[in-house]
């Protein structure tokens, strides 16, 4: 197999920066009498969800913020969180609320979310503050595609006048992070399950984000030599055959999955290393900014609500 030559994008160093940063913000505040305060929403019991609230509790409690877990059953209904989110609305002394997707399918996830109050929605999904991002105005910005801008930014990839492309367009990333692009100066293409010729368009971009869900979606085919390509998409592998398909001939790879009997893969196929300038490894690209940034809004809608006294 031949040697990857893209220049790795370290997420969790960025992150980790980030973090160091926030943990100065919050220091400050403490000192003037303010503890900025973040609650956790888990409906039911999701192995993986359980492991993200885990790391978001675990941050916070790293940083000097006050995280809070909110866990209830998988029968939860629409009403029953919606009278938790008000509880957590009423509160002084909680700043951020972020409620874990995917939530049990008889809950209306839009309906749940919208009752977050706009300035505890550290998520940055409500109506609200998606209008602020759309109009450039000040607000919570979603999590991950902020930390990506962050990224793209501490590695000196610059995105004025550069083609952006972003292949999926969900609300919590695809949508925002065509928004946030904007705002630094590139041209946006948005991409999704229904773009015809999609490695065609895919092929124009300086700068791709993958955000679609499909694992090893981008092969080579899709990326122009020397392009960044940011990986938002992470998947568990468990099967071998799938294995093989993806990671024949990784020594690493290989002793990793045979210790686990599981490795993570992302929406992009790992030969695509080969071609791209740039690219953010799984794991350890985009899933510790993510964490970052939470943190982050948590103290920005701490100063935004409670100022500093």
């Amino acid at each position: 197999m031949k040697p990857a030559t893209a220049m790795l994008l370290d997420g969790t160093r960025i992150a980790a920066q980030i973090k160091a940063e926030v943990a100065g913000e919050v220091r400050r505040l403490v000192s003037s009498g303010i503890r900025p305060g973040l609650a956790v929403i888990l409906a039911g019991k999701d192995p993986a969800s359980a492991i993200y609230v885990r790391n978001k509790v675990k941050a916070c409690e790293e940083l000097g913020i006050s995280g809070e877990l909110q866990q209830v059953e998988d029968s939860v209904s629409d009403d029953e969180l919606v009278q938790i989110v008000g509880r957590l609305n009423r509160r002084d002394d909680i700043d951020g609320i972020l409620v874990q997707l995917p939530l049990p399918r008889q809950v209306n996830a839009k309906h749940v979310l919208t009752e977050v109050l706009p300035e505890k929605d550290v998520d940055g999904v409500h109506p609200l503050n998606a209008g602020r991002l759309f109009t450039g105005r000040p607000g919570l910005i979603p999590c991950t595609p902020a930390g990506i801008i962050e990224m793209l930014k501490r590695c000196g990839i610059t995105m004025d006048g550069r083609h952006a492309v972003v292949i999926g367009r969900s609300d919590l990333v695809g949508k925002p992070m065509a928004m946030l692009l904007l705002e630094n100066n590139a041209t946006v293409t948005i991409c999704h399950s229904r773009t015809r010729n999609l490695a065609e368009v895919a092929r124009q971009a300086d700068i791709l984000v993958v955000a679609i869900g499909k694992p090893g979606l981008v092969t080579p085919d899709f990326v122009k030599p020397g392009a960044t390509v940011v990986d938002v998409g992470v998947t568990s592998i468990t099967d071998r055959k799938q294995f093989d398909q993806f990671f024949s001939g990784d020594a690493a790879r290989e002793k990793s999955f045979a210790q686990r009997g599981s490795t993570l893969i992302g929406d992009v196929h790992p030969k695509v290393a080969q071609v791209a300038g740039a690219i953010t490894p799984v794991p350890g690209g985009v899933g510790p900014l993510t964490i970052a940034m939470l943190m982050a809004n948590t103290v920005k809608a701490c100063r935004m609500r409670r100022g500093e006294r």
